[in-house]
């Protein structure tokens, strides 16, 4: 009988500790990387234009999600893109996450230093290695205090259209997608409970306000996003772009034909914004110790571009090479709670979004541009050099078939991963696994 009452305890403590041991947690934590002295600031392919005040101050955050084995980080951080050599930097200096479960997307500013490497005609490059190296440090010291706080949370999420005069695309003004995908974790306990840990935000921008040729370093408007939020009780706030390619662009246009592009203007898109996420979020339901699901797939573009072929062969800033003139790269999908999420690894045109998104298995779709790489443009085959308005974006993209190959690649591992929460009962796409389908 003793032996009995000891096994049924033991079996009830197991049990508990198991349950327990699945409890959603959450957590976030914030680097400021502005450098000190300046350093020069670059809005794309050329030299970086030297800079001599700031507007605001350059960030990496990181949020981290766990359930059970499973741990995921995504990190944003305030600069034009994050080459995949120095976010696998970061990665082997993170404890407790798998280097693949770690998502490093960049928010697209076009006001701080270069990270790319950009070599001149005579192959020279004028990034800051040193200043790259830090931010590479501040990135896995922000994840790692994150792991360190992680606490009980639920979920809201909630994905809406974004109202206002907040972007625009600049090639033909209603072809981007408004909507603003949000997602925010709260304590369930602690003296905070109740109260949001953090607030992501994935809208579809390029933060071009300023711009790299004024001699401003800035975070642009997402500076004022991040601190609008962060006043407002969001906890802390995450950005992550979206397919803005093509040119979704902020939309400073003036009545008198002009345009306002200084931080008074980044203020008001960024504030804007930041209204619009907390608006969309307000009402979603919570979601207790929601599911999570990560998933990781090595995929390869060829590079066709010359352009980008000198870029890969003369930077400092080294990626992985699948060959001769083949780039490889990583591409997530996530599913959290009912949000399902991918990765992108550069700026897709709009196009390549919508129809991403509408082959995903939720009602909730995101989609995070410029994350794990960034090599430029992304375009479908039919669109690549196909009018004189793409003559830029074909120019700048690794070729033809990037955009091709992304979809490809995207829609076969939304096609063999689980299905995010609650979307088998809502009428979602029936041609991919169920979360119970999956071992």
């Amino acid at each position: 009988m003793k032996i009995t009452i000891a096994f049924i305890l033991c079996f009830v403590f197991s049990l508990f500790h198991g349950l327990a041991a699945q409890h959603f947690k959450a957590a976030a934590a914030v680097r400021v990387i502005t450098p000190n002295p300046l350093l020069p600031v670059s809005g794309g392919i050329g030299t970086p234009k030297k800079s001599t005040e700031k507007n605001g101050e350059l960030y990496a955050r990181a949020l981290v999600l766990e359930k059970g084995d499973v741990r995921i980080a995504i990190v944003n951080v305030d600069n034009l893109g994050w080459p995949a050599a120095l976010g696998n930097k970061s990665r082997a200096l993170i404890k407790g996450i798998k280097p693949e479960n770690i998502l490093i997307g960049a928010t697209h500013t076009h006001s701080g230093p270069d990270a790319y490497g950009f070599p001149n005609e005579k192959g020279e490059s004028f990034a800051d290695l040193k200043y790259l190296d830090q931010c590479v440090q501040q990135i896995a010291d922000a994840v790692n205090e994150a792991v360190k706080n992680l606490q009980d949370a639920s979920l809201k999420i909630a994905v809406g259209e974004a109202k206002g005069k907040i972007a625009y695309n600049y090639y033909a003004d209603q072809l981007y997608d408004p909507r603003c995908g949000v997602i925010q974790a709260i304590a369930t306990s602690g003296a905070k409970k109740g109260t949001p840990i953090a607030t992501l935000v994935n809208y579809a921008i390029h933060p071009e306000v300023i711009g790299s040729g004024r001699g401003i370093l800035s975070p642009d408007l997402c500076g004022p996003l991040y601190d609008r939020i962060e006043a407002q009780g969001g906890g802390v706030a995450v950005f992550m772009n979206g397919a803005q390619g093509g040119m979704v662009t902020a939309d400073v246009r003036l009545e008198n034909g002009k345009e306002a592009n200084d931080w008074n203007e980044c203020k008001r898109i960024g504030e804007l914004l930041a209204d619009e996420a907390l608006r969309i979020v307000k009402n979603a339901p919570v979601l207790e110790n929601p599911q999570l699901y990560c998933t990781a797939r090595k995929i390869e573009f060829p590079v066709d571009s010359e352009i980008m072929r000198y870029i890969l062969q003369k930077s400092p800033i080294k990626n992985e090479m699948a060959g001769e003139n083949r780039i490889a790269t990583q591409l997530n999908l996530l599913n959290i709670g009912t949000a399902q999420i991918l990765s992108i690894p550069g700026e897709a045109l709009p196009n390549i979004g919508f129809y991403v998104k509408r082959h995903m298995n939720t009602k909730q779709p995101f989609l995070f541009g410029l994350t794990n790489d960034a090599f430029g443009y992304m375009l479908t085959k039919v669109d690549f050099n196909s009018f004189k308005r793409y003559e830029y974006v074909s120019r700048t993209s690794l070729g033809e078939m990037t955009g091709e190959i992304y979809i490809e690649q995207a829609l076969k591992l939304i096609k063999e991963s689980p299905w995010p929460e609650g979307s088998g009962s809502e009428g979602s796409r029936r041609d991919g696994p169920k979360p119970e389908e999956v071992k």
